[in-house]
């Protein structure tokens, strides 16, 4: 299935987001024009669509926003998480045209059309959120085509690709030098605020493509090895899982979103896919070491298993509070813990923040010797 057709400025002409359940949704077109497919999903954020839009792991996705107002306040070069916006396609209930904030830089249309992605406004966004929740994620098709409906429907039987972290990952090692311990983070469709994270707290970090072999990235004698984020299903990355389980036990390794799905493939645990996933910045997740918990930004279409925990060497530490859902491994073993959420939260709240300074700690101990095995 071809990802896109020819491309030209569609702002005010008729556009259709069309489910592979037959739905139809009309509404008007921005953005660049023609016709895309994808896997349509929501984010619940009441802010921060430009980090929605430029993080990877909505690779191949088409994304509704659930906030009705989108593009007030234009794009800007620092809320970016990656170099160019990565979604299929933008999903909006009103398209704002006339951005007005002191870091604008432009507006939300040119922005799409320069990236070739298209946009609708005017839709029912909430009708479309509740049929996303009531029957799971669906693939659908963004058009400003002329292409009949049954047509459309044939094409959303063919499969999508599965190769979605080939397309998000650096496609060359580079470094952003620190003085402090020297990670080497694995790029599976890393967003900016995990580097702009290690950085402040002083790390060397190298980042390295998601094909990097467990020996390629210990030449680099890190003192610790990030798992980043990334789009798609984790089992499909089986050359990622043999990764992670070289690493484990021969360096301290911290896991993020699809790092931590990764991690508990590689000790032994199973993933599945999530009804309509975790999307949004208002998460809360408890900490069951402290009974603390937490509002998290996330953006997931698959989970831990927590069944599939037993007969491994991973402990739950974190679990979601609203449906119960696997947030948070450590390994009895080996100095190596994930998250599902998004510690460096762009957008979104801070409160898990602290999980960079534990990532810290557990170097430190490992390095002077003082790390023990999880109790």
């Amino acid at each position: 299935m071809s990802e896109f057709s020819q491309w030209t400025t569609n702002l005010g002409t008729p556009a259709r987001l069309v489910l592979e359940n037959g739905t139809v949704f009309t509404g008007t077109g921005f953005g660049a024009s023609g016709e895309t497919f994808g896997e349509v999903v929501f984010n619940t954020g009441m802010t921060g669509y430009q980090e929605v839009l430029t993080d990877p792991s909505y690779y191949g996705q088409i994304v509704t926003m659930t906030y009705p107002l989108i593009g007030n306040y234009g794009v800007n070069v620092d809320e970016v998480e990656s170099r160019r916006p990565h979604v299929r396609g933008f999903v909006v209930r009103e398209f704002s045209d006339y951005p007005s904030h002191f870091k604008s830089l432009g507006g939300l249309n040119e922005y799409l059309e320069r990236y070739n992605i298209i946009g609708i406004t005017g839709i029912d966004t909430r009708k479309l959120t509740k049929i996303i929740r009531n029957y799971g994620t669906m693939k659908a098709v963004l058009t400003t085509l002329d292409t009949p409906v049954e047509t459309l429907l044939e094409k959303l039987q063919e499969p999508f690709p599965t190769d979605q972290i080939d397309h998000v990952t650096t496609q060359s090692v580079y470094r952003c030098p620190g003085n402090g311990r020297r990670v080497v983070a694995m790029d599976f469709g890393m967003k900016a605020g995990v580097v702009r994270s290690l950085l402040a707290r002083g790390c060397d970090v190298v980042v390295v493509p998601a094909r990097t072999t467990a020996e390629e990235i210990m030449q680099w004698q890190p003192h610790g090895v990030m798992l980043s984020n990334g789009p798609g299903n984790p089992e499909d990355a089986q050359y990622a899982i043999d990764t992670v389980q070289d690493l484990l036990g021969k360096v301290p390794v911290f896991g993020i979103c699809l790092g931590h799905q990764l991690i508990a493939l590689a000790c032994g645990a199973k993933t599945q896919k999530m009804r309509f996933g975790h999307r949004g910045a208002n998460h809360p997740v408890k900490d069951l070491r402290t009974g603390k918990v937490a509002i998290t930004s996330q953006n997931h279409g698959y989970e831990v298993s927590e069944e599939s925990l037993q007969g491994t060497d991973l402990t739950l530490t974190h679990m979601n509070q609203n449906d119960g859902s696997v947030e948070g491994l450590v390994h009895n073993k080996y100095p190596a813990f994930c998250v599902q959420y998004h510690p460096e939260a762009r957008p979104g709240p801070d409160d898990s923040d602290y999980l960079f300074d534990d990532f810290m700690k557990l170097m430190d101990q490992y390095v002077e010797g003082r790390w023990v095995p999880n109790a």
